[in-house]
């Protein structure tokens, strides 16, 4: 397997970097990585790192809502069962057990804290979305649902004391005898910084980025779970990542999400003739889950020779989507499309990434003082594919218990953590020749969307794997000095990581759909396909079963 030499330990003199110590360290500013600052600091001191501005993560673009067990009609068991039936058999039920029991009171916190979700007549208003059998999305601002998250927890971590620093890159994180000490972060304007740390959380959001067409912000590349992987830290589940299945599509614009709330409240999907397709193909039409309707899209697409289909809001008027979907309403109209009359092109895009670093039920990983929260990690919550909305409920679950933990531990730790001095590694210096960044990455970009798309098969992804291993000799060695070539080596590999996992699982489940392996195989595939630094990958079945 390809592999590559910790950065910080390739001439990095520990006694001329600038060196920083706190007891928590949390990286990334999504509603994980506030909801952990905002847990730790009640136990010591916290730095909060993120890659860009405080405000640019996936909760930002969060559109459908929170789902949580709020109303009278619904349960604590229909919502654990909707979770189990989209996760395929791969959730692990305790885990989805607690963040199904824990949300309400995390999301009455939110509320208490002032977040202003949409009510009638003092009530929290609630939504239904595919795969959910109840309504019960909690949503802010008709759409704008994470923006309004954003905006509660950003105020309430600068008012916590948080020191915070934007724009400062994860270039990797320090480790000695199984151990995170902290991290090397590098600042915007290009300088280094040694921070020691008592525990570091990961909070940093998933690699969408790795596809060429995504809903994921520019920094989603995945630089948490990468330098967990190199870390040590096991990571699993890579095969398994979520398509939203309509996402506004203007050749040569950027891919914008329509959530899925929008079929909730009624919206169908039409081809180009106009035709419904779902109704008579897949139980629960436009309300099935997003790997099901996603796989009927590019059928539907390849079938007709069509580069997307229509999302027809047409039945919900006027009035329903301005005072619904204002969000929406404004982005069709920057494109000259009225939702109330004419349906919207959509096609399906990269939009969650579900394997991440293993944790436990607080967010622990495998590596002693290591923490992850959110998109970063796979918890258990989501099994093969994530049931709408509960990634922000995880956010807030597990944000709470890993900033806690975390906070808790570095509280024990204080004033016996010692840093490190003198990091060496023998052996030549990385090539540092000048190489076409943009072009390389692009390709990567391109031949992940084309071969480990929404279809795959085993000759497609063994080609692509081989392409990958080559450009990986060539760019994994080498030293960067910025973040854009830290972010290409990041995203080679977990690229590298996607296609082994996705061509070993000969199977179809959930959000992996492999053509030549149609179907789902419990006997033999009911497990995780993990990996660690030095071991390769391992089959990690479930329940004790065999597997392959």
């Amino acid at each position: 397997m390809l592999d590559l030499v910790p950065r910080y330990l390739v001439d990095l003199d520990a006694s001329t970097t600038p060196q920083v110590f706190t007891d928590t360290l949390i990286v990334g500013s999504g509603v994980a990585g506030l909801r952990a600052a905002l847990e730790a600091v009640r136990h010591g001191d916290v730095l909060l790192v993120t890659k860009s501005s405080i405000r640019e993560s996936n909760t930002e673009y969060a559109q459908g809502g929170v789902a949580a067990v709020l109303s009278k009609t619904d349960s604590t068991d229909e919502h654990v069962r909707d979770t189990l039936e989209a996760g395929a058999g791969l959730c692990h039920e305790d885990v989805v057990r607690t963040v199904v029991e824990e949300g309400p009171a995390r999301l009455r916190e939110v509320l208490d804290w002032g977040g202003n979700f949409d009510r009638k007549d003092g009530e929290v208003l609630l939504t239904r979305e595919g795969g959910h059998s109840r309504a019960r999305i909690a949503h802010a601002g008709g759409d704008a649902t994470g923006h309004e998250i954003m905006n509660l927890f950003i105020r309430r971590v600068r008012e916590s004391g948080t020191r915070i620093w934007e724009n400062s890159f994860l270039v990797d994180l320090i480790t000695r005898d199984g151990e995170c000490l902290g991290a090397l972060v590098q600042a915007q304007q290009g300088e280094r910084r040694i921070v020691w740390a008592g525990a570091t959380v990961l909070c940093s959001g998933g690699c969408g980025r790795i596809y060429r067409e995504s809903t994921n912000p520019a920094v989603a590349t995945g630089d948490g779970i990468a330098c967990a992987y190199r870390s040590g830290a096991e990571v699993r589940d890579l095969e398994f990542v979520q398509f939203h299945p309509t996402v506004l599509y203007i050749a040569g614009a950027e891919r914008k999400l329509i959530s899925e709330a929008v079929r909730g409240e009624g919206a169908v999907l039409r081809n180009l003739a106009g035709e419904r397709f779902l109704a008579d193909r897949v139980p629960g039409a436009e309300l099935a889950p997003r790997d099901v309707v996603s796989r009927e899209i590019v059928r539907e697409m390849v079938a007709r020779g069509d580069t997307h289909v229509l999302l027809d809001l047409r039945g919900l008027g006027a009035s329903r989507i301005a005072e619904r979907f204002p969000g929406l309403a404004a982005t069709c109209a920057s494109f000259g499309i009225d939702p109330a009359t004419t349906p919207i092109p959509v096609r399906p895009s990269a939009h969650y990434t579900i394997g991440g670093v293993a944790v436990d039920g607080d967010g622990a990983t495998t590596v002693g003082r290591l923490f992850a929260a959110g998109e970063v990690t796979a918890s258990g919550l989501h099994g093969a594919n994530r049931l709408g909305s509960n990634s922000l409920l995880e956010g807030l679950v597990y944000g709470s218990r890993a900033g806690d933990r975390a906070g808790r531990l570095a509280a024990e730790l204080r004033g016996r953590a010692r840093p490190v001095t003198g990091f060496r590694e023998a052996g030549p210096p990385p090539a540092r020749e000048a190489m076409d960044l943009p072009d390389m990455r692009n390709s990567l970009k391109a031949l992940i969307g084309r071969e480990a798309g929404i279809l795959r098969s085993g000759e497609r992804l063994r080609r692509a794997l081989a392409t990958v291993e080559a450009w990986g000799t060539y760019v994994l060695p080498r030293r960067f000095d910025a973040s854009a070539g830290w972010e290409l080596q990041n995203m080679m590999i977990l690229g590298r990581l996607l296609l082994e996992a996705a061509l070993r699982r000969e199977e179809s489940r959930g959000a992996h759909f492999r053509e030549d392996f149609p179907r789902r195989d419990d006997r033999r595939w009911r497990g995780h396909l993990a990996f660690r630094r030095g071991r390769g990958i391992a089959f990690e079945p479930l329940d004790g079963e065999a597997g392959a």
